[in-house]
């Protein structure tokens, strides 16, 4: 069709002009360019057959409602994100809310092979302490003291020697393991008494900007393996995320109450928030993942244990049509059903004689040891009632409260399932693994007993599907 741009305003051409415009709308689909095409065509039609007027307040309008329409997307992940945050230690007022990190310290010591945990932040974070001249500033430790260790004013300056502002700055792990040869780097000998042989502070930073330093101490005689370094950065950089997340959406929630912020403005702020909290989705993935692989190395006969059942509980879930949060919470819960077992030392695992009584009644306290850990890290939350019961039994003879067929959460009857199957498959100190059939029939004597009939059913199918 061939416009002639000089033709006068008519009510028919006006009429055809605003036709053609709706009309444009219809072009829009799966190519790319033809979207582009779409779009261009309906600003022309705009511009060239209504009239000025008309055409302005079209424009005013249309900015108008996709402003709002940003505004309104905007507040819906800022919500978002503040009912799944990640831990429960931002927004604080004053020193009396610091005490939180106290616990995470204490929390970090509990699940990993170390004798003490220090948490740093940068004066820009740690707001609502006292007046402090240090750079970055000690909030949290492991170390109970008789002083307030907030009005002892621990921390150091951005320039000091020190290992915490080296790893402050240059964002890279750092490990001291003879502490006594390097007295310059000594971090915090008014806590430690002089104790600490091995030191190792990792960086709290996302992308460029550096958040605080996460400082782990050994006496002697504890020392950090491979994957506990890798879940103290993975930790440490959840944090840094979650912590400038908390700042970006206060941020967010103030620019979207400013009636003359432009939509380009609007824009940038969507794009920025939506990037930073898919990472944080990715980032909590890769902290479970990593919270499962220090469980399992825990002993030489659980290799990937808990992530062969997360695999399997998933496949169970999709096999049997279940929603995706549903699954995806139980593939959680089905890596961290032995989440307490990271505090029991490696020794009790790999045992090859008989448990005594006490080392027993450590290993069936795991589960209760497990949501402990986990009531403070809100995104895990949901999970913790699949992981509570995953050791009930169908007959109502489990523990720990003795529930019931149907009334056992789902999540729990499927983990449960995969958590005996896998564990059938593998060699164990005490027996070598069995094949899928030997473990299929132990579960099928074994159903409307310990586990649902319907769920071991699914499974087998699921194997001989497979097969």
């Amino acid at each position: 069709m061939k416009v002639n741009r000089k033709a006068p305003m008519t009510k028919n051409n006006a009429e055809n002009g605003v036709s053609l415009f709706t009309r444009s709308t219809e072009l829009l689909g799966e190519d790319p360019l033809e979207e582009i095409f779409a779009l261009n065509l309906g600003d022309f039609l705009t511009e060239h057959l209504i009239s000025d007027d008309l055409a302005q307040k079209i424009k005013q309008h249309d900015a108008k409602d996709k402003a709002e329409s940003l505004k309104k997307q905007l507040r819906e992940l800022i919500s978002i994100y503040s009912i799944n945050n990640t831990l429960s230690v931002l927004g604080f007022n004053n020193k009396e809310d610091y005490i939180i990190y106290n616990s995470i310290a204490k929390t970090i010591v509990q699940m990993l092979e170390v004798d003490a945990c220090h948490i740093f932040l940068s004066k820009e974070f740690a707001k609502g302490l006292d007046k402090t001249s240090n750079d970055i500033v000690l909030v949290g430790s492991s170390i109970d003291t008789d002083e307030d260790i907030y009005a002892m004013n621990i921390g150091y300056a951005y320039g000091e020697k020190s290992m915490v502002s080296e790893v402050y700055k240059s964002r890279k792990s750092l490990k001291i393991e003879n502490a006594d040869k390097n007295p310059e780097f000594l971090p915090l000998s008014m806590l430690n008494e002089d104790k600490v042989k091995e030191f190792i502070a990792v960086p709290m930073h996302y992308n460029a900007e550096s958040v605080g330093v996460i400082v782990l101490e050994s006496y002697g005689e504890k020392h950090l393996s491979d994957e506990f370094k890798t879940l103290v950065e993975v930790t440490a950089r959840l944090f840094a995320i979650s912590m400038l997340l908390q700042e970006l959406t206060e941020d967010t929630a103030k620019a979207i109450e400013d009636e003359n912020i432009t939509t380009s403005e609007l824009q940038h702020l969507r794009a920025e928030l939506t990037a930073t909290i898919g990472d944080l989705g990715e980032e909590q993935q890769r902290f479970v993942e990593m919270l499962a692989k220090a469980v399992d190395a825990k002993s030489e006969y659980h290799n990937n244990h808990s992530q062969n059942v997360a695999n399997l509980a998933k496949e169970l879930c999709e096999y049997i049509e279940l929603n995706e949060k549903t699954k995806d919470l139980i593939y959680y819960a089905g890596l961290l059903q032995n989440i307490g077992k990271i505090t029991l030392p490696k020794e009790l695992f790999n045992k090859k004689g008989k448990l005594d009584k006490s080392e027993w009644e450590k290993l069936q306290n795991h589960p209760n040891v497990g949501v402990s850990l986990l009531m403070s890290i809100n995104f895990l939350s949901e999970v913790i009632p699949y992981i509570h019961y995953h050791r009930e039994r169908w007959d109502g003879r489990g523990e720990p409260e003795g529930l019931k067929g149907y009334s056992i959460p789902l999540g729990s009857r499927i983990i449960a399932i995969a958590d005996a199957y896998c564990a059938l498959r593998a060699d164990r100190p005490y027996r070598e693994a069995l094949n899928n059939k030997e473990a299929l029939n132990i579960l099928k004597e074994e159903a409307e007993i310990k586990w649902d009939p319907q769920i071991v059913n699914a499974l087998a199918d699921l194997m001989e599907n497979r097969d």
